[in-house]
């Protein structure tokens, strides 16, 4: 299937690492040109030039910080200035997190939970309102923001207001932005496999006295597929959800945990 994203262009946030890098790296193969964005500028440049060399594509680094609204701002102005347009807007910038426990009630105070509300749901918020103008003036775009299936589960209380708060930004979005021919998805990836999944796993083996081989083992076991997902799966769903092919998901969320076991969601 030809997913007609030749040619057409993107911003990935949190592009460096991760499921971001592995978006970045999917549309690339596919054709788009990109501009990938983080806070590090090192670990950000590599990332740019890893893919592009990879891929052939045109990948460029801008390195800035979604907390601020000044700096998303500067950076929605570079990308348009190198890529021309927008016509995708991937928000998957976040707090890294999985080495250490969610914090109980008692522990949630600001410094817990303030960076990642404003990473994660005010940081796409602001992404969005910067490129949304843009999208609308060249009559449309894609908007697909990265949450997590933490939206859907107890356990981490912080994490679950995060992504809730993502998942309902995202249908805001879809519909106040739709006569302006831009849809908006909102993806929620489980426990998913990247660079960082070895010294996660090696915290919670410290952490709980058990051999790495049996954390992973548990990690496994969590979904019905009974392996973790790859940030390269989920970069395959996400890239999907870019071309014009996914133009009938709109407002909507699409789990791509491996199937989570028991609760049912329609």
């Amino acid at each position: 299937m030809d997913l007609e994203l030749a040619g057409k262009t993107a911003i990935v946030t949190g592009g460096s690492r991760g499921i971001g890098k592995a978006i970045a790296r999917e549309l690339a193969r596919e054709g788009v040109r990109l501009a990938i964005v983080a806070r590090e500028a090192a670990a950000l440049e590599a990332s740019a030039t890893e893919i592009a060399a990879e891929t052939g594509a045109q990948v460029t680094a801008i390195a800035a910080d979604t907390w601020s609204d000044s700096s998303v701002k500067s950076m929605v102005a570079s990308a348009l200035q190198v890529l021309g347009r927008i016509d995708i807007l991937i928000n998957a910038a976040g707090q890294p997190g999985g080495q250490a426990p969610s914090p109980k009630l008692a522990e949630i105070d600001d410094t817990v939970a303030w960076p990642d509300l404003n990473v994660k749901v005010l940081g796409y918020l602001r992404c969005i309102r910067e490129v949304a103008p843009y999208m609308a003036a060249r009559g449309g775009g894609r908007i697909v923001n990265i949450s997590g299936l933490a939206a859907r589960s107890t356990g981490s209380t912080v994490g679950s207001m995060r992504n809730v708060a993502v998942a309902a930004l995202t249908k805001n979005v879809a519909d106040e932005l739709a006569a302006d021919h831009i849809t908006a998805v909102v993806v929620h990836p489980g426990t998913t496999r990247t660079e960082r999944t070895p010294a996660v796993i090696e915290a919670i083996s410290q952490r709980r006295g058990i051999t790495p081989k049996e954390v992973e083992a548990q990690m496994n076991s969590a979904n019905l597929l009974g392996r973790l997902v790859d940030a390269q799966e989920v970069a395959w769903v996400v890239t999907f959800l870019c071309s014009p092919r996914a133009v009938a998901i709109n407002g909507d969320a699409v789990a791509v945990g491996g199937g989570i076991r028991g609760a049912i969601h329609y």
